[in-house]
């Protein structure tokens, strides 16, 4: 099978949406550590962990280190093909354009109830903003314990939906709407759910152990060939009329 076979259109094809961030990370046991703890990235480790994930087939290439503060554009249909994945340590991590949507098929969910099957005793934490007409966003945290919210929507509009209990998180985190606001993030759970900014809370709970947006770490840029619905996905996505 090539590296093209689910696609039908080009390598060269220009996208007409565009994504900002598609991340999803495992936080294992212990939590107290801080990224500048973490160990160099597991190369190996990195590759089987997307390889590992239900939107890719196959890592195709390992096109070598990147720095977790480098800014991607997607810009052709062949950028959907690269994802950045990490392992530092007790943190895996990925970058897929892949877990991008528009609120109808939320791939990010589907890929962290499988990652909480396979590590029940990890925090779970995505967070993705993707703008294909309109600006879209899919956040979650998921603990150890259960406690859990998913919040997806069109930021500022309608529809916005969030399952769970952000306020059980928070709690147990130790997170406080006033400890946001100094983080200039504004989050208030008796406001409609379409003017929180709810990566803003996805980002603290992962706190110092964040490793995106770091220039101090490395992290596997790999060519993949996605699943065939994967990529069916991407492309009514990112290749809009």
């Amino acid at each position: 099978m090539s590296d093209t076979d689910f696609w039908t259109l080009p390598p060269e094809h220009e996208t007409r949406g565009s994504g900002s961030r598609y991340e999803l990370t495992v936080l294992q046991p212990p939590f107290t550590g801080t990224v500048g703890e973490l160990s160099p990235n597991d190369e190996e480790r990195a590759a089987e962990f997307a390889r590992s994930l239900g939107t890719i087939d196959e890592v195709i290439e390992d096109l070598g280190p990147r720095k977790r503060s480098d800014m991607l554009t997607v810009a052709t249909r062949a950028d959907l093909d690269i994802v950045q994945a990490g392992v530092w340590g007790n943190v895996m991590s990925v970058s897929d354009p892949a877990f991008a949507d528009d609120g109808n098929d939320m791939p990010l969910l589907a890929e962290a109830t499988r990652l909480r099957e396979r590590f029940p005793d990890a925090r779970i934490v995505g967070r993705v903003e993707v703008h294909c007409g309109a600006e879209h966003t899919e956040d979650l945290v998921w603990l150890p314990d259960g406690t859990m919210f998913h919040a997806c929507g069109w930021p500022g509009d309608e529809p916005f939906v969030v399952t769970g209990d952000p306020q059980g998180v928070m709690s147990a985190l130790g997170i406080t709407t006033e400890g946001l606001e100094d983080l200039d993030a504004y989050v208030d759970l008796d406001d409609d759910p379409n003017q929180n900014d709810w990566g803003a809370l996805a980002t603290a709970c992962l706190g110092e152990a964040d490793p995106w947006g770091r220039a101090d770490l490395d992290a596997s840029s790999l060519r993949v060939r996605h699943s065939e619905h994967a990529t069916s996905h991407m492309e009514s996505l990112y290749f809009t009329d």
